[in-house]
């Protein structure tokens, strides 16, 4: 596929919630991480009277946790992602909330033995209003260079939060009045294989690199794709931490 094709094709794909198939075999990731989030929520679903998901994108990772505890409520700050998420979680009993933009939720202090938050930013003193006595925090978060090797190849500026890292988070939940229980950070190599996932990419995640635009970077992106041709792919690096938390009871 040449270049323009390849373009227009990123430009028009739809997509909702946070489902990334749609990369399948153009931007792989060739490692694992040294934890499982997954397994860590759901060890601790058990025995869970309340849970609330911070970001819960479309729904996906949340409704795979099934069957939920009794009170379960999911968050999502994104619009286009609201009705994706109560489409498929109504009907499992979770109520969706549409998040604002400054961190607060309409939801009562202390009402919630377990929060889980994947790849969402998250106000360290909510989480601590909204947890019961003795609940825990579990969360996994995008680091602030990851993929920062795409910021580089098409010359845009640094990631906007390139100063997001593990221990930034903890001194912020333990500012907060919470305890760091266990803590871990890592990275794992990501090759993007053709322009178009790269720019399907960033108009998915247009934080990544401020200001990109296909006709201001089209020189670069041209550059790549002649790279990508020749069977040189973008390699780039994900940064990834994870910790879990808990509110003295």
């Amino acid at each position: 596929m040449g270049y323009d094709e390849l373009i227009r094709e990123a430009l028009a794909t739809p997509f909702e919630g946070w489902d990334f198939a749609v990369f399948d075999g153009r931007m792989t990731a060739t490692g694992d991480l040294p934890w499982d989030y997954e397994g860590m929520v759901r060890e601790r679903l058990p025995g869970t009277a309340s849970l609330l998901d911070l970001g819960t994108g479309g729904g996906e990772l949340l409704a795979s946790l099934a069957p939920l505890p009794p009170r379960t409520v999911a968050t999502e700050g994104h619009p286009p992602n609201v009705p994706v998420a109560r489409r498929r979680l109504e009907p499992l009993g979770v109520e969706v909330v549409a998040a604002g933009g400054d961190g607060a939720l309409p939801l009562p202090p202390g009402a919630f033995q377990l929060i889980v938050n994947r790849h969402e930013a998250y106000d360290p003193h909510e989480v601590r209003r909204l947890l019961a006595p003795g609940g825990t925090f579990v969360t996994q978060q995008v680091g602030g260079r990851d993929l920062e090797e795409i910021n580089a190849a098409l010359g845009g500026p640094p990631h906007e939060d390139a100063h997001w890292n593990l221990d930034m988070a903890v001194a912020g939940l333990t500012g907060a009045g919470l305890d760091v229980t266990w803590r871990r950070e890592a990275g794992y190599p990501v090759t993007i294989g053709d322009v178009g996932a790269l720019v399907l990419y960033l108009r998915i995640i247009p934080w990544q690199v401020p200001g990109f635009d296909v006709h201001d970077h089209g020189d670069r992106l041209r550059a790549l794709h002649e790279e990508m041709e020749r069977g040189r792919p973008l390699g780039a690096t994900a940064h990834r931490f994870a910790l879990v938390a808990r509110r003295p009871g």
